[in-house]
């Protein structure tokens, strides 16, 4: 039988590497700010285009490389940071492995250029595909700068799974919050296509917080700190108002490096028990501090999975201090057990007079008897009756011809009449009927129609929207006073994509920079007291549609918008709103689903309501 077995070459077996590590561009710019954190740096740019497909640039002003390590970095397994299996186990730094730089040129066309603080001259390297085409010496500023240009040139494949620009964005946008959140005493920028996403100067942990993710959330910050002998817990929890159904601002940090745990994540939200609406989130930013020699940082190629020596000890103490930190805040009710607290228990002396509690017991009373319940119930509205205030018989001197008993009679008619107007009739020309401001009832020829408020309005709009959408702008209601709203990076950035399309729905939006945009119009058929909520209840919802196959560009914008519009649970509906409501419900094309698929109708039927009533 021949040799089967071969060994691959250098260019495969890099390419096969790069699978690992660079699953995307956001990938690329993890490894290569790592890189600059490691040297060093006060300052960090980065530059993409497209999303990161067609450009990315980091630069940066760290230390630098001379003309041998710039070219031995591109080899694999190459690295400054580790000579032997030992140092495995003391890791301090982000980058360690030493497959990065490789990885990346294996699948890109890259270019850089570093100098080193005592040499005037620098060093450029030009590679495609593991291939070196040129290397030499150049004139250029202290630090390093990698240009990463058509990723994936070389697998069409893998390119051609990559998402949209701006999807490729977004996921940037978050590898590059993770390091600029670890690393508050460097200054970053983030451009795209030209345009500054963030520009963030140097700093403390909270300014760096409040300068990514918005300055509402500074004012919702709750500062966490313990000191233990197994580990150090510092950081920020938001409280428990600014949390969100939708994640994206829970962060965990050890030792700076950012890393992924849903186990720690549940002892987060094990302390906000009972303190969050269903399926919210609280934003959270904690920072581990452990010996290196406790944790295993190297059981995943992308570093963001991190193993503890002892992780249900850290789940206590963890869960221990996010609970502290929300008692001292008033955030929920704690007890001071160092406060002396007195109590007034009342003294009685064994010699006092007691009496024994008496009950009082009708022999007679026979629960089958008519005669006598009837009796007892007329006696005891007799004495009920004479608790009346003085004067009461004045009450009937100006009644003629009529007697005591004549009146009562009168009464008792009037107030039965009264209680079956309130609960039997209503009205007898209403047709329809909310409960608890959430469903409309109506009765039906098969029984009892519940209708969905909220769903039946969403399938409403959302049709509305697709076919204004398809035929042209709609009519519009400008603000007298544009509503500013300031967002986070990746809010604005996915908003700024939809443009267009809110254009098109009669929804007009300023771009004003700085991650802050301007509510010009809105729908005249939208009534909105709150521009704020209606647009961030859009990129809400629009996040919640981006992983719906089924649904088009159209259909996700017209979805996203008619949920952040609709009718909320809570609002009491007139009769004739209802009867809009449900009219228009069933002459849109597909009345039982509402856009996201859930039901709209439901029928209780006559046979059901027999069995529940025998």
């Amino acid at each position: 039988m021949p040799d089967v077995i071969q060994l691959l070459p250098d260019s495969v077996a890099n390419q096969i590497a790069a699978g690992e590590v660079v699953q995307r561009p956001s990938s690329v710019v993890k490894e290569l700010m790592e890189n600059s954190i490691d040297a060093g740096c006060s300052n960090v740019q980065v530059i993409v285009r497209d999303g990161g497909k067609g450009l990315i640039q980091i630069v940066d002003n760290g230390c630098g490389m001379s003309e041998t390590d710039a070219r031995l970095c591109f080899e694999r397994h190459a690295t400054s940071k580790i000579k032997e299996a030992n140092d495995l186990f003391a890791i301090q730094t982000m980058g360690f492995r030493g497959e990065a730089l490789a990885s990346i040129a294996a699948v890109a066309e890259v270019e850089m250029k570093t100098r080193v603080a005592n040499s005037q001259i620098g060093t450029s390297i030009r590679i495609s595909g593991t291939e070196i085409l040129e290397h030499e010496p150049v004139s250029c500023p202290e630090g390093t700068s990698i240009t990463i240009k058509n990723l994936f040139f070389n697998i069409p494949a893998r390119r051609k799974f990559l998402k949209s620009s701006s999807l490729e964005l977004k996921h940037i946008i978050s590898e590059f919050q993770r390091v600029a959140l670890a690393n508050p005493m460097v200054s970053f920028s983030l451009s795209h296509n030209g345009a500054d996403i963030y520009k963030l100067p140097e700093g403390n942990t909270k300014q760096r917080i409040v300068h990514l993710m918005g300055k509402n959330l500074g004012s919702h910050l709750i500062d966490i700190n313990t000191k233990t002998s197994v580990i150090g817990i510092a950081g920020y929890i938001g409280t428990p108002d600014c949390a969100k159904k939708s994640p994206g601002e829970q962060f965990f940090f050890v030792n700076n490096r950012y890393m992924k745990n849903p186990y720690l994540h549940k002892a987060v939200m094990k302390a906000f028990e009972k303190l969050l609406p269903p399926e919210a989130i609280p934003p959270y930013f904690i920072f581990l501090e452990t010996d290196p020699s406790s944790i295993d940082v190297n059981i995943h190629p992308t570093k963001t999975e991190i193993k503890f020596e002892d992780e249900r000890m850290i789940w206590q103490i963890l869960n221990a201090s996010v609970k502290e930190a929300l008692g001292k805040f008033a955030v929920v009710p704690s007890i001071d057990f160092e406060t002396e607290m007195v109590i007034d228990v009342p003294f009685f002396p064994k010699s006092a007079p007691f009496n024994l509690p008496e009950v009082e017991v009708n022999p007679d009373f026979n629960p089958f008897d008519k005669d006598y319940v009837s009796r007892s119930s007329y006696q005891q509205a007799s004495n009920r009756k004479s608790s009346a205030p003085r004067g009461w018989q004045n009450l009937y001197q100006q009644e003629q011809g009529k007697g005591f008993d004549e009146s009562i009679e009168t009464d008792k008619q009037t107030s039965f009449s009264h209680i079956e107007q309130e609960l039997i009739v209503p009205n007898a020309t209403q047709r329809f009927f909310q409960l608890k401001n959430r469903y409309i009832l109506t009765s039906v020829k098969s029984g009892l129609m519940v209708i969905d408020q909220k769903r039946a309005h969403e399938r409403i709009l959302f049709e509305n929207y697709l076919t204004a959408l398809s035929m042209g702008p709609s009519s519009s209601q400008h603000e007298l006073f544009p509503e500013t709203i300031e967002l986070n990076a990746g809010d604005f950035t996915l908003l700024t994509e939809q443009i267009d399309g809110l254009a098109s729905l009669g929804i007009s939006i300023s771009l004003l920079g700085q991650n802050t945009i301007a509510v010009n119009a809105l729908p005249s058929s939208i009534k909105a007291s709150n521009p704020e909520l209606l647009i961030r209840g859009f990129i809400h919802s629009f996040k919640e549609n981006t992983s719906n196959p089924e649904f088009d560009a159209h259909q996700k914008l017209a979805a996203s918008l008619a949920k952040a519009s609709a009718i909320p649970y809570s609002r009491q509906l007139e009769p004739i709103e209802m009867q809009d409501l449900v009219d228009k419900l069933f002459a849109c094309q597909h009345p039982n689903l509402s856009p996201d698929g859930k039901p709209t109708i439901s029928i209780l039927g006559i046979e059901e309501l027999e069995k529940r009533l025998k």
